[in-house]
This record gives structure tokens, sequence and C-alpha cells, in this order.
């Protein structure tokens, strides 16, 4: 059985190469997943080479990681410690601050940035989010009446 961390979301699924960690001092330190079968409280995972309950057992209380260039567009939306104190700019109103919290909701996640205009509340959904490059200031398109009306 897998679990996600840090609140991020579950992209264990067939086909994807994981490295275990720590590694077994002997044997393959990637496994391709065979299946992966479960909902948001964990996931059921056949792991290439792991095929019987000794073999998983030596598994128990290991991380598992995916390449960067294996994880799913968007993905870097959940990864809370990327987005700390990121800057974030609204497409209309200018520099809106820093991310300061990330608030994970069951249909959407909510960046909290502080900045000039005070506390903002950013919905992390397409619809207003611009652009998210590795570096820089991310760009948005805050919903109107998100920041004080004499903002604009």
């Amino acid at each position: 059985m897998t679990v996600p961390v840090h609140g991020l979301p579950s992209i264990v699924s067939k086909g994807l190469e994981v490295c275990v960690v720590p590694p077994a001092l002997k044997g393959p330190r990637w496994r391709k997943v065979l299946s992966a079968d479960g909902g948001e409280k964990g996931q059921l995972v056949h792991l290439q080479g792991v095929d019987d309950l000794e073999a998983a057992s030596k598994l128990v209380g290991k991380t598992l990681l995916a390449r960067v260039e294996d994880l799913p567009d968007g993905f870097e939306r959940s990864d809370v410690d990327w987005l700390m104190g990121r800057d974030v700019t609204d497409e209309r109103l200018g520099y809106l601050g820093k991310v300061t919290e990330v608030m994970v909701g069951p249909a959407n996640d909510v960046w909290t940035v502080e900045g000039p205009y005070g506390e903002v509340m950013v919905p992390v959904v397409d619809e207003f989010l611009v652009k998210i490059p590795r570096q820089g200031s991310i760009v948005v398109r805050v919903p109107d009446g998100t920041v004080g009306s004499d903002a604009r």
C-alpha cells in the first residue's frame, strides 16, 4: 500500500518507474509499477520483482521517488515546498506578493499570497492560473472581487 506525502496527489500508475529510498544494499534500486489500484487514502501497488509478502515487507516505510520528467503536467501546483515564498503577479494588478500558505481542499487548493494588497486568496484552478514557470513569478488572473475594489 502506498500513501502520498505532504498533501501531494498520488502519481503512482502502471508503467511508472520508481526508485525505492532508502535502497537495499543489493538488488535493483529502480522498479517498474506493474499495477496501482486505490483511492485518496492509498494505493495497492505491485512493483516489478516484488512478488511475495516477504519481498513486500522489506519495502514497508520506504519512499518511492519518480523522475521530475515523469511527473504529470501541473504537478508543481501541489508541491508546497516548491510554492512557498514564490512571487505571484496578477496580469492586471501587477505584483500581489509571495505565497505564504497552501490550503489543500477537496475540490481545489487555495494559495494565500501576502503583499501590497494584504492577504489575497488565489484558487488553484486553470481558469485563474496563467503561467507557472519553474523560476520567476507565477502569473495569475485573480477572480473579480478577490482584491479590494480600490486596488483597480
